[in-house]
């Protein structure tokens, strides 16, 4: 590796990117990070996950959301909550995140490139300075295309920005809308449908397949549209969207929706979320011997390998799950296989969390999984309202569902919806990871009063659908 500049460069400074330079720091290995934006963190920080779940957070204290159980549907923390509320903590935190970012790297020896990367050939990449006026050439001996994802655009629809816009665009927008149509039913879309419901704007719903979140378990799904409808959000599922068109309404610009089936939506604003698109564009992949497939993905290997050995790609870019946790996991294992380093990962177990209102999270098998493979479960289901601790936090809609082997009671899979879901859900991980049994939660005394203690009346439900004496 003597004779390149790098022994790793690093194409991007998202979770993924900023992971996969760290773990090769710490082996010692002289690593850069390029990253063509003035600020580091990629979309995480700066326009999807940092911002979104902060977004979140000031949506349901604003709105006095948690506590409306308590004290009545009128409550709010805050009347005529405006666009600058919500972004006050959201600018916030995205500030605090990219110091912390920024320090990380460089306190662990890592050189900050500004510069938009591109391919020369497989080790070598020109790097344009942000000004457009100078360039250089540097060499790595491993390469990790961590490039991320744009929301992806149809150049036929009118974007621009504030009427028509996409989740890229959120925290640039200049009021709250009083009604929304929101285009694509996938993870961002219901996110962003169920915060501005939260803040009482009429939401409709758009997605030409017909069911919520597909890979969901189908309970958890037909809860999450059964408190949307709840929190009027009208959804147009199995509908295609024909056309988009804004006109003026009494001095304000609105938006048209036209979909196949002839119906129509009028709404104040439209935001367009039909997936992303990978940022392989201006790489010159073909110059590296790469090739993107038709939304600018990179297909990898079980090690994060492209077809060149050693180019790696990670996080977003390669596709799904596209979450910022699995995303960083990635970026290490890519390091380690890399430079050769013995390590272990367990990717069935990956949690997932979707951060709509209420939360979804989830790890292992769900019913649909185990049903297609021949599997026989059972299932033990606990709801927050059972605990004293959901009726303290108000969440008298939550729910915990526990799937086991019926034969073994191995834990195979935990699915949770309601209030922290996307901690509480660490539990189950833990003891799946573990080959544990659902007995293990019958006998563990937990902290009272607690939502743990789901898992305890969940699992005695469990052992009482298979008609056994819990010892």
């Amino acid at each position: 590796m003597a004779n390149f500049d790098y022994d790793l460069v690093v194409i991007g400074s998202g979770p993924a990117g900023q992971r996969a330079a760290i773990q090769a720091a710490k082996l010692d290995k002289k690593v850069a990070v390029v990253e063509k934006k003035s600020v580091v963190g990629g979309v995480c920080i700066n326009t999807g996950t940092i911002p979104s779940k902060t977004l979140r957070e000031a949506v349901l204290y604003l709105s006095g959301y948690r506590e409306r159980s308590v004290y009545g549907a009128s409550y709010t923390v805050k009347q005529n909550i405006t666009m600058a509320d919500l972004l006050f903590r959201t600018d916030y935190v995205i500030r605090h995140e990219i110091d912390v970012t920024r320090h990380q790297l460089t306190r662990n020896g890592v050189e900050l490139i500004s510069a938009t990367a591109s391919f020369m050939d497989s080790t070598t990449l020109r790097l344009d300075s942000p000004d457009g006026h100078s360039h250089q050439l540097v060499s790595a001996a491993k390469i990790i295309v961590a490039t991320g994802t744009t929301a992806t655009y149809d150049a036929h629809l009118p974007f621009d920005g504030k009427t028509v816009f996409t989740s890229d665009d959120i925290l640039g927008l200049d009021r709250l809308p009083k009604s929304l149509a929101v285009i694509g039913a996938g993870v961002i879309g219901c996110e962003y449908a169920s915060m501005f419901a939260a803040l009482g704007v009429r939401v409709s719903l758009v997605d030409k397949r017909n069911e919520l979140l597909g890979f969901v378990d189908d309970e958890l799904a037909d809860t999450l549209a059964y408190h949307l409808r709840e929190n009027r959000v009208t959804l147009r599922l199995g509908e295609e969207v024909k056309s988009i068109e804004t006109f003026i309404d009494d001095g304000m610009n609105r938006v048209r929706i036209h979909l196949v089936s002839g119906k129509q939506i009028v709404a104040d604003k439209a935001l367009y979320s039909i997936g992303r698109t990978g940022n392989t564009g201006s790489l010159g992949l073909e110059k590296a011997g790469l090739c993107a497939d038709g939304r600018g993905r990179l297909k990898v290997n079980n090690f994060y390998q492209t077809c060149v050995p050693d180019i790696y790609a990670v996080g977003d870019v390669i596709g799904f799950p596209s979450l910022a946790s699995t995303s960083m996991e990635q970026g290490r294992l890519a390091v380690c296989h890399a430079f050769q380093v013995e390590t272990r990962s367990v990717p069935e177990l990956f949690p997932y969390g979707i951060y709509t209102i209420p939360e979804i999270s989830m790890v292992g098998k769900n019913e649909e999984d185990l049903t297609a493979a021949g599997v026989p479960y059972e299932i033990g289901k606990a709801r927050y309202k059972e605990t004293a601790r959901g009726q303290i936090i108000g969440d008298n809609t939550g729910l915990l569902k526990l799937i086991f082997h019926m034969e073994t009671r191995e834990l195979l899979g935990v699915h949770v919806i309601g209030e922290g879901a996307s901690e509480l859900v660490h539990i189950g991980q833990a003891v799946i990871a573990f080959g544990g049994k659902i007995d293990y939660f019958i006998h563990t005394v937990f902290n009272y009063p607690t939502l743990a203690e789901l898992y305890k009346t969940a699992a005695f439900d469990g052992i009482n659908r298979l008609g056994v004496v819990v010892r």
